[in-house]
């Protein structure tokens, strides 16, 4: 266990570059240098990690853990990725809320405000081609976009998904026969989760004190497509709770530190419960990732004969053309409007776009060219 929470823990401070580059680091690591599995195994992991919704990343990093030591593995290598990066943003959290008056730290926030801008830019043009290449799928993500655009709300937003999720079923499947499967899912796991789904929107209002959890839960139970589409989920939920300013700062920091992206949950726990902040963010933290460690548990040994079936792959079909149309929503309210406020905003967002997609610079750069834009600008101006 403690080799195991060594290695991720490891992984945890040097894992920059979002839930693509962490496939990297993870197959460098456990396929080439340790010799855990193979390739094979390891692509199947990686495709579950697609299937279903959750963290990415740390679902092939608890998935592995899952493999080399059973439950107890894997909470240790859920535990040594994310650890680091939730140390990160809980030291952000509160440095934030100690200098949000002073106007370095205003200017600082507009710089990664726009560094937002590029980078749900980017995440959403690379979602597009991927996900929508059927008249079909461009159609449910235009839907999507337009509806959220007009009539924004998390029940909005769970309506449009579930419509998408059929209409990819009934039209987006494989035309070839499915072959008959013998799926036999770890059931607890899942019942466990339908409870938790189900049930903790009416007990958190007899208990209060589980309203935070609840709505991470749910969030983490939305999010397919990666880290990115947790965004527009959170902002829905956390609603005017915080300050965009706040909301979109946590995003970007998100960006530039090590390990899974889903850690921003992290910071917006801590803003939301001010009386006791480290349990805030602590309890948001376990809430969005739990969901997506439950599924995986549920599927995790025979997904495969699942996945085949053209039913179950045209409802995913239909989730993630939706999930395109939920980031270009979320790209304009609140990401766009309330960071690009003048020409030369635009204009830094424009030379962002040239120095991620010509230059290809690693976003840690990426970060400090924004921060020293959002100084300079307070200075100028």
């Amino acid at each position: 266990m403690l080799s195991i929470f060594k290695t991720f823990f490891w992984l945890g401070w040097i894992s920059f570059g979002g839930p693509a580059a962490h496939i990297g680091y993870f197959r460098n690591t456990f396929v080439e240098k340790l010799n855990w599995l193979d390739d094979k195994e390891y692509g199947q992991i990686v495709a579950l990690s697609q299937f279903l919704p959750g963290p990415g990343s740390s679902q092939v990093g608890f998935a592995l853990g899952y493999k080399r030591g059973g439950i107890g593995g894997a909470c240790m290598a859920f535990l040594g990725f994310t650890l680091p990066s939730v140390l990160i943003m809980l030291a952000l959290a509160v440095l934030s809320s100690q200098s949000t008056e002073t106007s370095a730290f205003q200017n600082i926030v507009h710089g990664l405000k726009l560094l937002a801008v590029v980078v749900v830019a980017d995440a959403t043009w690379g979602m597009y081609k991927n996900f929508c290449k059927e008249k079909l799928s461009v159609s449910l993500c235009l839907a999507t976009a337009i509806g959220l655009l007009l009539f924004p709300g998390i029940a909005t937003q769970m309506i449009i998904l579930v419509a998408a999720g059929l209409i990819g079923m009934k039209f987006l499947g494989s035309d070839e026969q499915s072959q008959p499967t013998q799926f036999q899912p770890s059931v607890f796991p899942l019942l466990l989760f339908v409870a938790l789904l189900v049930g903790l929107p009416f007990a958190a209002q007899i208990f209060p004190a589980l309203g935070l959890f609840s709505d991470f839960f749910q969030a983490g139970s939305l999010v397919f497509g990666g880290g990115h589409v947790v965004l527009p989920l959170l902002q829905n939920i956390v609603g005017d709770q915080i300050t965009q300013d706040a909301f979109l700062t946590g995003y970007a920091a998100a960006q530039a530190v090590p390990g899974p992206m889903f850690t921003f949950a992290t910071y917006i726990g801590y803003e939301l419960m001010p009386q006791a902040p480290i349990t805030g963010a602590l309890i948001a933290t376990l809430g969005v990732f739990i969901p997506g460690f439950l599924l995986l548990l549920g599927v995790l040994k025979n997904w495969q004969s699942l996945a085949q079936n053209h039913k179950v792959s045209g409802a995913v079909s239909g989730v993630n053309a939706s999930v395109v149309g939920l980031l270009i929503a979320a790209l304009y309210q609140p990401v766009f409007t309330s960071a690009v406020v003048s020409p030369l905003d635009i204009s830094l967002v424009l030379v962002g776009f040239y120095l991620l997609k010509q230059w290809k610079l690693p976003i840690i750069w990426m970060v400090a060219f924004f921060i020293f834009s959002g100084l300079a600008q307070g200075f100028i101006a």
